[in-house]
């Protein structure tokens, strides 16, 4: 095992990376900008240093900068959470050539399921049903006319090293797809350095399931079951739930076999998540995320195992000592992304304050948090505040207790998103588990009685 790691990121996935590698008796080195000197994470980590002005050079994602942390902290390892450089390749590549460890799936892994229309090959060689459409880039409008006009519109044009709703461009005619193909490329090249784009039948009104997988050092996968991750705005998930309502068990067990069948014939190792899209019956596979996830304590509180103790165990050189069927699942959980946004604003981020903050406490609470009261969630980040992942012994339990919990905690300082998670809460076609990722979008009216008694308005 490792003696020390530094934690490449900030907030609540770094508080998360440093109290697993407390468990495993390793030091945790935290890095901060200007702005987070005394963030939770700073204060919980045995040493912290300075990665500069939160808007000057992007301060966290800073590859210099961190490599030379890693190397004046003595850090044997590097460990990024999600987000920020935890998908860069070419940041995992340097570490290996460094002499810090890689917390996560190789560079040659991560560059090949990173680039979309390549995963999409890798996935189907291995027998994993993918969305009809390319896999190679299309390079001119007319090769998305001829796809359409074989499958049929609408279709989507995505940026081949994207996710998350970037470089997504939905063609419903002919006439858009000039303007939708150059708008694709755009963003693509934006925020993924790669204009390159493929085109895929666009399903409608799909549900979106995930599969939790870890790989280890020998090059064997095990699939940790998988999360419903459906109740999305713009693309951007702020529910997620275990196991989905949606599908049968006999499907369940197709689902994340192929899951776990795909990433190990890639070589996979560490964690990641395998995404699909399901719709009418079947399922799809959509893009892999080569790294931990927003939503990982869905799965932890649900099987039991610590994912990101394992990601340090697999890259400390450790093989699994437990097989497929010891991986057994309990009950329901959801969790409920809390940001500081108005969600009687169209979601608007409200940085500030946290004068009051009392998360829900008692059986079946797991708060994962970046802040304590009297912590202010600035403007130069994310919105997140913190999870709240709430269990039952089945769904409909989960949904009571987590109607709990949610009236009983006190915000006060910021708006925050927990108005909106109340009322999904006691929507019927949600607690029927009915609903697809366009729900929020097309069905659902958020209810702006009682708002300033909730705090979302300022």
């Amino acid at each position: 095992m490792f003696d020390k790691v530094l934690v490449a990121n900030r907030g609540e996935i770094a508080v998360r990376v440093v109290q697993a590698c407390h468990e495993l008796g390793v030091e945790a080195v935290a890095v901060h900008s200007d702005a987070d000197g005394d963030a939770k994470h700073v204060r919980q980590a045995d040493e912290a240093y300075n990665v500069g002005s939160p808007v000057a050079a992007r301060s966290y994602l800073n590859q210099d900068r961190l490599l030379e942390v890693a190397s004046e902290a003595s850090a044997d390892a590097i460990h990024p959470g999600y987000g920020f450089l935890a998908e860069n390749a070419g940041f995992a590549r340097r570490v290996e050539e460094s002499d810090a460890t890689w917390i996560g799936p190789s560079s040659d892994v991560m560059e090949a399921l990173g680039e979309k229309t390549r995963a999409r090959s890798l996935m189907r060689d291995a027998g994993v049903p993918i969305v009809p459409g390319t896999t190679d880039a299309v390079t001119d409008p007319d090769a998305v006319r001829a796809f359409a006009d074989e499958h049929g519109y609408p279709v989507a044009i995505k940026a081949a090293g994207g996710g998350g709703g970037k470089g997504l461009a939905v063609v419903e005619s002919p006439d858009a797809v000039d303007a939708r193909f150059e708008s694709a490329r755009r963003e693509g090249e934006a925020y993924f350095d790669n204009p390159d784009v493929y085109v895929e039948k666009y399903l409608e009104s799909p549900r979106h399931i995930e599969v939790q997988v870890l790989g280890d050092a020998r090059g064997e996968v095990r699939h940790f079951w998988e999360r419903d991750c459906s109740v999305q705005r713009r693309q951007q998930k702020l529910v997620e739930e275990s196991p989905s309502p949606a599908l049968s068990p006999a499907e369940r067990e197709r689902l994340c076999e192929a899951a776990r069948r795909g990433v190990e014939e890639a070589g996979y190792a560490n964690a990641g998540t395998v995404e699909f899209l399901y719709q009418d019956g079947d399922f799809y596979f959509l893009e892999v995320n080569a790294r931990i996830q927003v939503e990982h304590p869905v799965t932890e509180v649900r099987t039991g195992f610590d994912l990101v103790k394992w990601q340090l165990r697999v890259a400390a050189g450790e093989s699994f000592d437990f097989e497929q069927e010891a991986v057994e699942p309990r009950g329901a959980a959801i969790e409920f992304r809390i940001n500081a946004e108005n969600p009687f604003e169209d979601f608007a981020p409200m940085p500030g304050e946290l004068d009051v903050y009392r998360p829900p406490r008692g059986i079946g609470i797991r708060v994962d948090d970046g802040v304590d009261e009297g912590d202010a969630v600035g403007p130069f980040y994310d919105s997140l505040v913190g999870k709240f992942v709430v269990a039952g012994q089945d769904r409909r339990e989960a949904i009571e207790r987590s109607k709990r919990a949610l009236s009983e905690c006190e915000i006060a300082g910021i708006p925050t998103t927990i108005p909106f998670h109340r009322q999904l809460l006691e929507d019927r076609r949600f607690v029927a588990g009915e609903h697809t990722t366009r729900f929020v979008d097309d069905d659902f009216t958020l209810d702006d009685a009682g708002a300033e008694e909730t705090g979302a308005r300022r």
